[in-house]
């Protein structure tokens, strides 16, 4: 089975893209495919590099059985673009530089998360860092209902032939 590797990618790497890679983490361990699914998120920005996610963050990915203490900020960089097959943005913003960035030979690698989870009707996770609480549970709910969607469409691409 081939290895695939997924990188989710937010502003400063403390709520959005943490929180896509803890949820996705748990849900590609509990399907047992850990061994073949690499997951890392970073940010277009360095505002905290080698922070922990946002305790806001954390606390709300806990709640719901998902831990994030060990994941760290960092910076894209530009070798990411050939070690990752799906690099994943969280928002239109983002996204735009992620393109800026890429070589011509891996823009196919670049996505909006949350086009695995169309059904939600919503095209971007929405930043939580400047909101109440309840924006850091509808990060959640968005990026769940996505991290299925993407596990469902990585079975039927590379998992399961």
């Amino acid at each position: 089975m081939k290895r695939i590797s997924i990188l989710f990618v937010c502003m400063g790497n403390i709520c959005r893209s943490p929180t896509a890679h803890g949820v996705f983490r748990r849900l590609v361990e509990e399907a047992g495919y850990g061994d073949v699914i690499r997951i890392d998120s970073a940010g277009t920005h360095a505002y905290h590099l080698g922070e922990a996610p946002d305790r806001r963050t954390q606390q709300a990915a806990r709640s719901r059985g998902v831990d994030l203490a060990d994941l760290r900020a960092r910076q894209v960089e530009a070798a990411d673009f050939d070690r990752f097959d799906y690099i994943l943005a969280m928002d239109r913003d983002n996204y735009r530089i992620l393109e800026s960035l890429s070589p011509a030979h891996a823009s196919h690698k670049l996505g909006m998360f949350l086009d695995f989870a169309p059904h939600m009707g919503v095209a971007e996770v929405p930043d939580p860092y400047y909101g109440g609480p309840t924006g850091f549970e509808q990060v959640l709910d968005l990026v769940e209902a996505a991290a299925d969607g993407l596990l469902q469409t990585l079975r039927e691409r590379h998992l399961e032939r």
